[in-house]
C-alpha cells in the first residue's frame, strides 16, 4: 500500500493558526453520507492491493471523477452531489479530499471533508467516503480515513466527527471497531425525512454522530468486537421490554445487511427503523450509551451494546 505525502500545499495561515490552538475539543458538531451497495453497474477497476496510490486529489478531472463516483454509489438522481468545485475549494481552505487509485490511475474511492473552528479549536466534519462497489472488503475505506487523519493532525485538528446510519452494520464495524470512534449523538432524521438516494428509500436519515480523537493525547484506538454470544443474555430493547433500574448494559438489534432487507421489502425496513430509533431514543433519555458492537451471522442480525453512565465509567474493554 502507497500511501502519499498530501500533494497539495496547505495555506500558509493555517499552520500560524495551528500554534495558537490545542486542538481539544468534547463539543459535537453535525458521514451523512454513508454509501450501501448499489445496483448500479460501474465498470471493474483494475485491482492491486499491494500497488494502490492514496493521494490527495490534485486536478479538475480528478475532482470530477469524485462527482462521478458519487452518482455511481449514492444513485443517478441523487441531488446533493458535492460539485468537483466545492471539492476544489475546500480543499485549498484546510478541507481534504483524498482519492484511491488503482494500477490504471482509475478511481476507486475518495474522502471528503471540511475543517473548521468549533469554540476555538479546529475540528474537521468528514462528509463523504465512498468506495465503489466492485472494490470493498480491501480495506481501503480504512485506508482513506488513516490518510484524512493525519492530514488533519497536520494543521491541529484533535477530533474528527461524522455520521453514519446505526442500521447499516457493516459502516458501523468499520467506525466502531476498526477505527474505535465513539458514538456522542443519535439524531433521527438528521437530513429530512427523504432524500434523492436509493440508498435511503423507506429508512429515513437517522444518524449516529461519532467522534475520532486524533490528537496525541486520548487517541481512539481500534475495539475488539464482543462475541455474539456474550450477548444473549442482555435485554434487547428492540420490542421496548420492561428495563429494570440499574441494568449495566442493554443491547439494540439491526440487521447484518439492511440493504437486502430493503430490496425485499421497504415495509420490513421502515419497521427496524422505528423500532430502533424507539430504543436508541430511550437510551439517550436514560444516559446509556454505545460501548461495543458484535455481529451474529446464523441469524443474520448484529447489534450495539449500551450501558449505563455508571458502567461505561468504569469500561476498561480493549480499544
Amino acid at each position: 500500500m502507497l500511501i502519499s505525502v498530501p500533494a497539495l500545499p496547505l495555506p500558509d495561515y493555517l499552520p500560524l493558526l495551528a500554534e495558537h490552538v490545542d486542538g481539544r475539543t468534547t463539543t459535537q458538531s453535525g458521514h451523512r453520507r454513508d454509501p450501501q451497495p448499489t445496483t448500479v453497474a460501474s465498470k471493474p477497476p483494475s485491482l492491486d492491493p499491494g500497488a494502490l496510490d492514496i493521494r490527495r486529489i490534485s486536478t479538475w478531472e480528478e475532482y470530477e471523477a469524485c462527482v462521478a463516483l458519487q452518482r455511481e454509489v449514492w444513485g443517478p438522481e441523487f441531488t446533493e452531489c458535492v460539485p468537483a468545485a466545492i471539492l476544489m475549494v475546500t480543499q485549498r481552505i484546510g478541507g481534504v479530499v483524498a482519492g484511491a487509485f488503482d494500477r490504471d490511475d482509475q478511481l476507486i474511492g475518495f474522502v471528503f471533508g471540511m475543517t473548521g473552528v468549533e469554540r476555538g479549536h479546529f475540528v474537521h466534519w468528514s462528509d463523504m467516503l465512498a468506495v465503489r462497489t466492485s472494490a470493498r472488503g480491501l480495506g481501503i475505506g480504512r485506508q482513506l480515513k488513516l490518510f484524512q487523519r493525519e492530514a488533519v493532525r497536520a494543521v491541529g485538528v484533535s477530533t474528527i466527527y461524522w455520521t453514519f446510519d446505526p442500521l447499516v452494520a457493516r459502516n458501523a464495524h468499520l467506525n466502531l471497531v476498526t477505527l474505535g470512534a465513539d458514538v456522542v449523538e443519535y439524531v433521527p432524521d438528521m437530513y429530512g425525512h427523504e432524500t434523492t438516494s436509493v440508498l435511503h428509500q423507506g429508512l429515513g436519515t437517522d444518524r449516529f454522530i461519532v467522534a475520532w480523537h486524533v490528537g496525541d493525547g486520548a487517541r481512539s484506538r481500534p475495539r475488539t468486537e464482543t462475541p455474539a454470544a456474550q450477548c444473549a443474555g442482555l435485554p434487547a430493547l428492540n420490542a421496548m421490554p420492561a428495563i429494570a433500574d440499574g441494568t449495566p448494559a442493554v443491547r439494540i438489534t439491526v440487521p447484518l445487511h439492511i440493504d437486502q432487507v430493503q430490496r425485499h421489502s421497504l415495509t420490513v425496513a421502515a419497521r427496524w427503523r422505528s423500532d430502533t430509533q424507539r430504543a436508541f431514543l430511550w437510551c439517550v433519555e436514560h444516559g446509556y450509551r454505545v460501548t461495543g458492537f458484535y455481529r451474529d451471522e446464523p441469524s443474520e442480525t448484529a447489534g450495539y451494546i449500551l450501558s449505563s453512565a455508571a458502567t461505561a465509567s468504569h469500561d476498561s474493554s480493549p480499544r
